[in-house]
């Protein structure tokens, strides 16, 4: 199958729950949350929820599962808590909810990254992939 036709039997729009990590930020400062949902509302998607939990594993698996069982929410889309500092944990828990990995999601993520901040970009972990129908 082509890319076109996949894009052609992909769905008009995905509703997304959007999850900040961090013990920081606020709804008011967090900038990476504001724009998710602003860039997927300009892409014509519905945002589903927004939350912000803190960097604590079993608080994000705990979220993490109930948008996936969540008949309302297509995609999770996680952001922050991906660093290297012991309180970053997003992308274990991540790790362990998947039932299939987008392998290659990450090298994207960092290339993309890497041409906006240089080789910071390598201290991004970042995954993808599938949960039950999520």
């Amino acid at each position: 199958m082509s890319h076109q036709e996949h894009r052609q039997q992909a769905p008009d729009q995905v509703r997304c729950a959007v999850v900040t990590v961090s013990d920081t930020r606020t709804p008011e400062t967090d900038t990476s949350g504001k724009y998710m949902q602003e860039a997927l509302s300009g892409a014509g998607h519905a945002v589903s929820a927004y939350m912000i939990v803190k960097d604590e594993p079993e608080d994000i698996r705990r979220l993490l599962q109930h948008h996936i069982q969540s008949p309302g929410t297509d995609a999770v889309l996680l952001s922050g808590g991906t660093g290297l500092s012991s309180r970053d944990g997003t992308y274990e828990v991540v790790q362990g909810c998947l039932d299939k990995e987008l392998t290659g999601f990450g090298e994207l993520f960092r290339m993309l990254s890497y041409e906006e901040i240089g080789a910071a970009a390598i201290m991004s972990r970042a995954t993808a992939g599938v949960a039950g129908q999520t």
